[in-house]
């Protein structure tokens, strides 16, 4: 007896998804109406492929047989590795790099794509996913920066988030470069103590002070018993630090009149450096910027907490920050947090040309603002109505360019339509797919029909809505037909009417049930 082969499984690769018609349908819509924002700021598109050179991106082990830290990697047939793009901006940066002797500097642009982590997935946390970037490249002054925030507002704005709903953070690396080395963490010598402290102040808005103060110190234990490691710095410093953080806008922690000085007690037992004079200066005319555009605290905040991109920014840093409440995996009750963020890269592009071209930017985890967009109940996608179904009576030649030429009458009119391309001897079968689908209309014409020169309209919503709905002869009568009979000329004319018959009966539910 032969062996039955075995059937190959269908089974996705861990970390992906596949997408619905309805999630597509929704991050267009989302991404068009930021994409308006963007164009109104006058940026303009550029696309860049998913695979790049893996020493571009920046994102890879020192490992020669296979170099695969964080990203997906094959070799080429010249023995050169290449790796699905880990982010958007690295390979922006490559691209202004090979063209920079065309590309008018300052170069404004913005692009969505998918990108890539070889990471281990979990929940909420997938190996591809999508962005919305936007970059400046070749502006040195922090107005670029302020713009790029007030872009980052309105663009929440756009899709229906109210203020007081989100807020964009503004900091400066310069200013954690410059509590770094008042406190004595300089060199480089220091450099992983450096990492330690930024990656505890990252953690206030989950540890909230007490817990940053362990962390900077000799260490913090956890509910679960694990213990972390803490910076050791002195209490000076941890003061200092935690004063920093705690602070509600910049105005608490410097006085700009005359020279810099520091208003509060722990931090004026540190010098101002350099890197704190400039990153404060900096953050001082991002706020005067922001404010002279409209854009007030409640919007865009200067806030010495945010910490981002520890080995990657050099200067302003912004993350776009949702204020409502979420219940996350674990039952709890916890404010949504970001959905995007970026800062000053003014390093990225001189690794390929060897000369300072200064860049900021930011970019929006698409994936995430649509869950955000969900729980706020702003996913009004526009309305994609299913097509009206042309069934299929008769099968012979003459019966099926009839039914062809109907489809391509109500396409030309900018209706949804298609043919039924089932086995179409079996009519129950069409209607149950016109069912299924959704469909709001089927067209009928048997032999008898064709003959007469007439259509059958059946009006499925109205149908189904009868079905449900009507108990006696009565209601019956006085409701709207489910199916008429028409001439065949009047077939556009008329499935236009019952199409708009069907979106103003729509359109009254919707009211109804918000009112």
């Amino acid at each position: 007896m032969a062996k039955k082969p075995n059937k190959l499984k269908a089974r996705l690769p861990r970390g992906f998804v596949d997408r619905s018609a309805e999630d597509i349908r929704a991050t267009d819509e989302m991404i068009g109406k930021i994409r308006e924002v963007y164009e109104r700021y006058g940026f303009d598109p550029v696309e860049t492929p998913a695979f790049e050179y893996t020493d571009c991106l920046g994102k890879f082990l020192p490992d020669t047989d296979r170099p695969n830290a964080g990203v997906f990697s094959v070799q080429d047939d010249d023995e050169q590795w290449m790796s699905l793009r880990y982010d958007l901006t690295a390979p922006l940066a490559r691209h202004v790099s090979e063209n920079i002797n065309e590309i008018q500097l300052p170069y404004r642009t913005y692009r969505a794509g998918w990108v890539f982590r070889n990471e281990k997935p979990g929940p909420g946390r997938f190996r591809q996913f999508m962005q919305f970037d936007a970059d400046t490249v070749g502006a040195p002054g922090v107005q670029t920066d302020a713009e790029m925030c007030m872009m980052m507002a309105d663009a929440m704005e756009a899709l229906g988030i109210p203020r007081g709903q989100y807020v964009i953070r503004v900091n400066n690396r310069k200013v954690l470069d410059g509590v770094l080395e008042a406190v004595g963490l300089g060199g480089e010598d220091d450099a992983e103590r450096r990492l330690t402290v930024l990656r505890a102040m990252d953690k206030f808005d989950k540890f909230g002070s007490e817990g940053v103060r362990q962390l900077l110190g000799k260490g913090r234990k956890d509910e679960s018993g694990d213990f972390t490691a803490g910076a050791e710095l002195s209490d000076n410093a941890i003061d200092a630090i935690v004063e920093i953080l705690e602070a509600s806008a910049i105005d608490d922690l410097i006085d700009y009149t005359n020279d810099l000085t520091f208003k509060t007690a722990a931090l004026s037992k540190f010098a101002i450096n350099e890197s704190f004079e400039a990153g404060f200066r900096e953050l001082k005319l991002i706020s005067d910027l922001v404010k002279a555009g409209g854009y007030m605290s409640d919007r865009i905040s200067i806030d010495p907490s945010v910490v981002r991109g520890l080995e990657y920014y050099t200067g302003p840093v912004y993350e776009a920050e949702l204020l409502f409440d979420v219940t996350n995996e674990k039952g709890e009750v916890v404010q949504f947090g970001s959905v995007g963020g970026g800062g000053r890269y003014d390093g990225l592009v001189k690794r390929f040309t060897g000369r300072d071209v200064p860049a900021t930017g930011f970019s929006i985890g698409v994936s995430r603002l649509m869950t955000a967009l969900k729980n706020l109940g702003k996913l009004d996608q526009a309305e994609v109505v299913a097509p009206v179904l042309v069934t299929v009576m008769d099968g012979d030649a003459e019966g099926l360019t009839r039914y062809q030429k109907m489809v391509q009458d109500l396409r030309a009119a900018g209706i949804r339509a298609e043919m039924y391309q089932g086995n179409w001897k079996k009519f129950g079968n069409q209607l149950k797919y016109a069912d299924r689908r959704n469909c709001p209309v089927a067209i009928i014409q048997g032999s008898d029909e064709r003959a007469a020169g007439e259509l059958q309209i059946k009006d499925l919503i109205e149908g189904k809505r009868l079905s449900e709905e009507i108990t006696d002869n009565v209601t019956w009568r006085e409701s709207r037909p489910a199916q008429i009979t028409i001439k065949e000329d009047g077939l556009v004319e008329t499935v236009t009417k019952l199409l708009e018959q069907q979106a103003e009966d729509r359109q009254r539910a919707a009211e109804g049930a918000g009112a």
